[in-house]
């Protein structure tokens, strides 16, 4: 996850934002999507179709990570989940078990986020850091920010947040891909992320906005880093 200040993020997505999400259309959701519906068409078998479709996904991340040079913590927890995923379909030839492999990358971020609270940096400032860059003008400025208790407190709260949300999703997807059929639970567990993202993101544009008010009362004025989605929609 790549971070912005609370003011790039009330701008809304500019169109180099959109274009970055495009791929996660394509290796994430419709990829996917249309290939295992067009494999079972053909008389393929649930499972297989499933891991196969999978491959997509997988593409997306590897291309990722060659075009940013490195492989980011969010990436690597995407491919073991897909691995994991793919060996336990084939070991058991069950399509329920390839379809929970989503569940294990997001309950993973969500323990390292509500994990990191016990520390003194907490997940999703370590992010924003490593995104901007220490060393950069952007980077300087947010751990100076970070220096102030409301700053602290403002990111603490939004890793909290993160946590537990994204544990409560891979509980649900797990309930969702054993109660409904293959390929309706293909198809809600691939759009479910974006849109729990998408009311993350909003409830955090409303609360980093009451802070910033009420420190403007108090005529101090903290700006938490909160994160950027285009890259986590991107990897997952």
């Amino acid at each position: 996850m790549a971070t912005t200040g609370i003011q790039e993020h009330g701008s809304g997505f500019d169109r180099s934002r959109l274009r970055a999400l495009a791929p996660t259309a394509l290796f994430d959701i419709a990829g996917p999507l249309a290939l295992y519906w067009l494999l079972r068409a053909a008389g393929m078998a649930e499972v297989t179709a499933l891991i196969v479709s999978g491959i997509l996904p997988a593409l997306g991340v590897a291309i990722g990570i060659i075009r940013h040079r490195r492989v980011d913590a969010i990436g690597s927890l995407v491919l073991a989940g897909i691995i994991a995923g793919t060996v336990a379909g084939l070991m058991t030839h069950s399509a329920r078990l390839v379809l929970m492999e989503g569940s294990l990358p997001t309950a993973v971020f969500a323990l390292a986020c509500l994990g990191s609270l016990l520390t003194a940096r907490p997940l999703m400032y370590r992010i924003a850091l490593q995104a901007r860059g220490e060393s950069t003008a952007a980077g300087r400025d947010l751990q100076v920010r970070w220096a102030q208790p409301a700053a602290q407190h403002t990111i603490e709260i939004i890793t909290l947040i993160w946590g537990v949300t994204l544990l409560a999703e891979a509980a649900t997807r797990v309930l969702i891909v054993e109660t409904i059929s293959t390929g309706a639970a293909l198809l809600v567990i691939k759009l479910m992320p974006y849109l729990v993202i998408a009311g993350v993101f909003r409830w955090m544009t409303g609360y980093t906005r009451r802070v910033r008010g009420q420190a403007e009362q108090r005529t101090v004025v903290p700006e938490a880093a909160i994160a950027d989605p285009t890259p986590v929609l991107a990897q997952r």
